[in-house]
């Protein structure tokens, strides 16, 4: 999938394919990617990736890469122990000095409550650690024919009415007669039903089916 692909799809749903066009790829190609920023910003766990990401030796805090917009779920040292996330208020009151204690292999990671992007670690990192984890990643810029590696394929259609969606906000005739909004809600629509087959399906319990009554 590629952003070519979905503006062709676009243009045919705008009636937009016959020169002279309304809109160049250009102004396009930036609704698709405001489009896809738009559904990491209402469903991040489409763009998420889990990697090794290194750490600062020696410091409490931590954070994802810079590419990254926030954290989900640290697995476990890299080739090493598993991570247990902790509540930090609850550490700090059952062992106030925890920061202080020396560099070692981290057991425990809390996160920061009003930094999606921080956490922290202990005990503190000694050098060479690196953690396996989960994080979302902020969709690039992309260019027309660079292929869109998340969300995954089967989210073509989402793309595109949210494209379709940008594209008709511009346009008075079709603001006036609603078309803008129905590729809207066509698009949210789609989005929120994914995430409930997530809820099902991406637990512990996923795929099992309900237990029976006692």
């Amino acid at each position: 999938m590629t952003p070519s692909l979905v503006i062709t799809e676009v243009r045919r749903l705008i009636q937009d394919e016959n020169a002279p066009v309304r809109y160049s790829d250009a102004t396009l190609l930036g609704f698709v990617n405001q489009t896809l920023k738009r559904m990491a910003m209402l469903r991040p766990d489409l763009f998420t990736t889990v990697a090794d990401i290194p750490t600062v030796s020696g410091q409490v805090y931590q954070a994802i890469p810079a590419a990254g917009s926030r954290l989900v779920e640290i697995f476990g040292v890299s080739g090493g122990n598993a991570i247990e996330e902790v509540n930090r208020d609850e550490f700090d009151r059952a062992y106030p000095a925890w920061q202080s204690d020396a560099a070692g292999v981290p057991t425990k990671y809390m996160r920061h409550t009003r930094n999606p992007k921080g956490f922290f670690l202990y005990p503190r990192p000694q050098a060479g650690i690196q953690l396996l984890a989960e994080y979302v990643v902020s969709p690039p810029d992309y260019t027309l024919l660079q292929a869109i590696i998340t969300p995954a394929d089967e989210y073509f259609s989402t793309i595109v009415d949210g494209t379709v969606f940008l594209a008709e906000s511009v346009d008075n005739e079709h603001v006036s007669s609603g078309r803008a909004k129905l590729f809207y809600d066509s698009f949210v629509q789609s989005l929120g039903v994914s995430g409930q087959a997530r809820e099902i399906t991406d637990t512990e319990r996923g795929g099992i089916g309900t237990p029976p009554e006692a």
